[in-house]
């Protein structure tokens, strides 16, 4: 084997301007590639530490780009041609609404849903409280149970989800599950089969393809949705995931979240979501779905809520960044207060403009995170933030011993956000995520007083010039420079 590299370098020495042709050639594949990236219309930052990557590592940096590279996925088509596909004839969702507020307008022409209503929204705290409304609505389930998840673990918590859905499959009811091939890669088919034997179906969100070279792995866009949508009346979304890791009852260190159970009108535009989602995965076509299985009639209509909501979706398919804007935009309407609460905290320009600019116009602007995350380099490139919101006037908060993961927003005392969406690069662009916005004073008087008791058990960051150098400074100066590529 030696003696053939050997031989081979000897005949490559021997070629006539060889080192040329190789400079040559890696000059035309440095610009082709720069040129792609560029193309790509991403952050300037980004773009040229991509394109500096590439050119400090020429192989290692394109494997690198070729996993986790910017990539665009023209999924926006499922919902152009949704007529075509039979998909436009579910008007129950509702019809594009003219007269709704500025916010309720952007979020309506960035992801395409109406503004719509519910008639109730519980809000669900922790793990254990979540999970037991879960499978009870489970068990009450008639029609069909569509779900979507991106962690779901074979755990206690997910067996015990797993035989609610199999109980309800034995029985007749559809059920469908949706997972995400990086964030579930601990299921097995061995956990799965009981499901596939009772008639469910299961499907994977961008399975890994490492050994297909000829299609991209897209192992850096995920689906970060929590969705559950039962008989079409009755939704549950949030930030939890399926597992013990955030099963308070089991696990005393459980993570703090936050989810919700939902009831009607807005659960069609969730039900169309999760149908999107699973088109998308599977290749299904709508014909394989019946309307008055979906979306039933007997839910009520939009103008029967008095509970003013709307889905926001946002993810690599579109370059709108739906609850990104909607976050800034709400901001930058707010006029008492905002209120952010979130476990990954890596903003960008606009978004830290516009906390700083709260801040420094007098309104009441908190910070909330976790003091130790499960990302120690995301909590470094957090706290490198913290100096400037702290000298605009921005209130920091760091909640534990526990892990917060709940993700919500409180604009005054009539706007909040609460979803699937962390604040920082990889939920704004990369991930599928899925938020909803209220506009409603009673419910965010509700999450209000949730986030309060957080707030009150939580330490409040201070103001600090003593700062260790090499201990803290440093690290978090070295890990900000990652933003935005997190």
């Amino acid at each position: 084997m030696r003696d053939a590299f050997h031989s081979l370098w000897a005949s490559l020495s021997s070629l006539p301007h060889l080192g040329q042709i190789l400079a040559a050639t890696y000059v035309v594949y440095l610009v082709l590639l720069a040129c792609y990236i560029v193309l790509q219309k991403r952050e300037p930052v980004a773009t040229l530490s991509w394109i500096l990557s590439l050119a400090a590592l020429p192989y290692i940096g394109l494997f690198v780009f070729y996993l986790f590279g910017p990539q665009r996925i023209v999924r926006q088509r499922l919902r152009r041609g949704r007529s075509r596909e039979g998909l436009g004839t579910y008007d129950a969702v509702g019809a594009q609404d003219d007269t709704c507020t500025e916010l309720a307008r952007v979020g309506q022409a960035t992801t395409g849903l109406p503004p719509s209503t519910a008639t109730e929204v519980d809000w669900l705290v922790d793990g254990a409280a979540t999970y037991a409304a879960i499978i009870a609505a489970i068990g009450q389930a008639s029609r069909h149970v569509n779900l979507e998840y991106y962690i779901f673990e074979p755990d206690h918590a997910g067996t015990a989800m797993r035989d609610a859905l199999v109980e309800r499959a034995k029985a007749g009811v559809t059920v469908r599950l949706l997972l995400d091939a990086v964030g579930s890669s601990r299921i097995g088919k061995r956990f799965l089969q009981p499901l596939l034997d009772a008639g469910g179906e299961v499907a994977w969100f961008h399975p890994r393809q490492l050994l297909k070279p000829f299609k991209r792995p897209w192992l850096n866009l995920r689906t970060h949705r929590k969705l559950v949508v039962v008989d079409g009346e009755i939704a549950f979304t949030g930030g939890i995931n399926v597992t013990d890791e955030e099963d308070d009852s089991r696990n005393p260190n459980a993570y703090r979240d936050l989810h919700m159970r939902i009831r009607g009108h807005v659960v069609h535009s969730l039900q169309l979501v999760f149908l999107e989602d699973w088109i998308y995965a599977t290749g299904q076509g709508a014909g394989n779905f019946r309307r008055e299985d979906l979306f039933p009639p007997d839910v009520p209509r939009r103008d029967q809520g008095t509970i003013r909501a709307q889905v926001l979706v946002s993810g690599p398919d579109s370059a709108w960044e739906a609850i990104h804007r909607l976050h800034v935009a709400a901001i930058q309407e707010a006029r008492h207060r905002v209120w952010l609460v979130t476990p990954y905290f890596v903003p960008g320009e606009a978004a830290r403009m516009a906390l700083t600019s709260a801040a420094l116009g007098g309104l009441d602007t908190r910070l909330m995170v976790p003091r130790q995350s499960d990302s120690k380099f995301v909590t470094l490139a957090a706290r490198s933030y913290f100096d400037e919101l702290l000298e605009a006037g921005v209130r920091i908060f760091e909640y534990g011993p526990r892990m917060l993961h709940s993700k919500a927003f409180i604009a005054d005392d009539h706007t909040c956000i609460v979803g699937t969406a962390n604040f920082d690069h990889r939920s704004f662009r990369l991930n599928f995520e899925l938020s909803m916005m209220y506009n409603d004073r009673g419910l965010t008087a509700e999450l209000d007083a949730i986030l309060q008791q957080e707030f009150d058990s939580a330490t409040e960051v201070v103001p600090s010039s003593q700062r260790p150098l090499w201990r803290q400074r440093l690290p978090e100066a070295v890990a900000r420079l990652a933003s935005p590529l997190l």
